[in-house]
Order: structure tokens, then sequence, then C-alpha cells
């Protein structure tokens, strides 16, 4: 998921007092959590050979949607091409800095600094100049510092401070992918921040600059009686891969919600476990077009080759979204299962 939901206006820290006693001893990041919800363990995975076909038409499927009508379309592909296809995204994210769309060219910054073009210097700074955009100019600080012109970077606090919500929200995202230790400081007033929806993009950048406070904000979100609460808390304690919240994802793999727990099944997998398999596989066929999404997501995150027959399905769905994260999905799974030679000593 790109955007954030809008969340209900609430503390972290009262909401983590509402709980009731039983949740309360589910939440601390360093005692005992509470016993694992009974579960039927994943079926066995079965070593199923990489098709080629496949991996070439989720290619495709993505290299079409970075040409999509579809503005959130075309961010989507970016990043997905971004994160499972490095070198077919270099023509899509520089194509994306000049596009019409203030998403897709955050989406382009985005991809130009995590792959460090720095061939798109000139551009950045002209862009830099130029795009009305304050959402853009965010991105666009982010690429420059990740290609190694840091002189911009400092603009960043100022965009922290910013009235627009939007502004201080990509900010607050773009922080935690710095991985510079040091915006902790701007993004601690974050966390009290009026808008919900950054005070969770806050701790979630956070964590993933190592920061335990981070960590027990999103614990207590992770426990919130909202779904999209759930969703998005679930998946950020697992970006940093830290073993140590994997209970607390693992428990709303039996949430309330099928949605969770989808989300759940894809932190997992990012976690290293597949026991979230059967719960995406369990979507696949469904009719709701956001759960098949979501399933898709997660098989690619669990990494298995037997996934390949399901996403052959999901690359087949009426719904352009379901195609692209079934597509994201395929590349994965060919990434993580195939294995690359030792370079030769001599």
């Amino acid at each position: 998921m790109n955007t954030k939901q809008r969340f209900l206006a609430f503390a972290a820290a009262a909401m983590l007092a509402a709980c009731s006693p039983a949740q309360q001893s589910r939440v601390s990041s360093k005692g005992d959590v509470s016993p694992e919800p009974m579960m039927a363990a994943p079926p066995v995975a079965v070593n199923v050979p990489l098709d080629d076909s496949l991996h070439a038409s989720a290619l495709r499927e993505l290299e079409t949607d970075a040409d999509a009508a579809s503005p959130v379309l075309r961010s989507n592909a970016i990043e997905a091409l971004q994160n499972q296809s490095p070198r077919d995204a270099v023509d899509p994210a520089t194509r994306g800095l000049g596009d019409p769309d203030p998403t897709v060219r955050f989406a382009a910054c985005m991809a130009v600094g995590n792959l460090h073009l720095t061939q798109t210097h000139d551009r950045l700074l002209q862009m830099r100049d130029t795009d009305p955009s304050a959402v853009v100019q965010v991105g666009i600080r982010f690429a420059l510092h990740r290609i190694g012109d840091q002189r911009f970077s400092h603009d960043l606090e100022k965009f922290a401070k910013s009235d627009d919500p939007q502004v201080r929200g990509k900010t607050a995202f773009v922080l935690g992918r710095l991985g510079e230790p040091s915006a902790v400081d701007v993004l601690r007033p974050l966390r009290h921040d009026e808008e919900s929806t950054i005070r969770l993009e806050a701790a979630s950048s956070m964590w993933m600059l190592g920061n335990e406070q981070g960590l027990d904000d999103l614990i207590a979100w992770a426990v919130s009686k909202y779904p999209d609460d759930l969703m998005l808390a679930t998946l950020d304690l697992a970006q940093p891969k830290d073993q140590r919240v994997i209970q607390h994802v693992r428990n709303n793999l039996v949430a309330d919600y099928p949605e969770v727990n989808l989300v759940a099944a894809r932190a997992l997998g990012i976690l290293g476990s597949d026991e979230g398999y059967a719960v995406a596989t369990k979507f696949v066929r469904s009719k709701d077009p956001r759960q098949r999404y979501l399933a898709a997501l997660a098989l690619g995150a669990i990494g298995r080759s037997d996934a390949q027959t399901s996403l052959r399905t999901l690359m087949k769905d009426p719904s352009e979204s379901v195609r692209l994260s079934a597509a994201s999905a395929v590349l994965q799974i060919d990434a993580k299962n195939t294995i690359v030679p030792l370079a030769s000593d001599h």
C-alpha cells in the first residue's frame, strides 16, 4: 500500500490504556507476550521449478502498468519494479520524474533515490527550483540525499512543520528511509501530531531507524480495534525484520478482519515465516478484489515457489491492481528462489 488511510484521532497512549487487561499483556516490547494463538500449521512447502514464462509475463505487466492511465497504477508499478526488478525500474523511474501527476513524481523520486541513480542529479536540481508540489519537494530532498547531495536535507525539518498534513506525513515517511539516526529528533514531535495518520507514520519511521519508542508506539497501534490501524501497524512492525515483533504480528493473523489476517501473513513473510501461507491462498479466489490484492502481496512476501499456481490465476484477474500485485509477487518469489552463483576465485 502506498497511501495511508485516514485514522480516527486518538493518541497511541490513550489507545493502549483503553485496551482490556488481556490485550495489555500483549503489548510490551521487552516483556512476555500472551500465548500464541492456536493455528493449524501451514502446508508443507513444495519446491516447484520457477516458470520463466510467468516471470516474463509479470515483468510485462509491470512495464505496462508504468504507462497506465491511472496515476496510482503508474506510481505502484514504479515502486514494484524498484523493489523487485531494479534494472527494469531505471527507465520508468526516470521518466516518472516528468509525470504530470505529483503522486507519480513523488514515487519516481523515491525510486531514483533508493536506486542511487546519480544520472538524475541535474534533473532533480531543476525540479527543486520548478516543481510546484510541496510533496514532490519532500521526495526531491530524499532523492538528492540518497545519491550523495545532502545540501538540502535540512529542508526536511521545515517540511516536518508544514501546515499541510500531507506534507508532514510524507516527510515522516521519507525520514525513516534516509537511514540517518539523527532523523529521530525530527520525528519525535510528529509522534504528537494532531493527525493520527502522521503519528503512526512517525512511529513507523522511528522504528525503521531502530528507535525503541517507535517500536512501543507501533505495538500500541497493533492492538487497535480499527482494522486500518491494525493493517498499517502490523506491516510496519515487520519492516526492520526484527524477530522480537513476530508474536505481535502473529496475533493479527487471527484477528476479526480478513484484510488484517492477510497483512499479518505478509508481515510474517517479511520476517521469514510462511505461517500465513494458508491464509493467503484462501483468499486468492475471494469475490473482493482488495482481498485478492492483499493475498498476492502476502504470497510474494512469503516467497514460496509453490505459490506460482495461485499467482498465475491472479495474473489474469479483471482488476488491474490485483494483476499488478500478482506480477510484483511473481518477481519477488523468483528473486527469493534464485541461487546466485558465487564469484569465481580465478
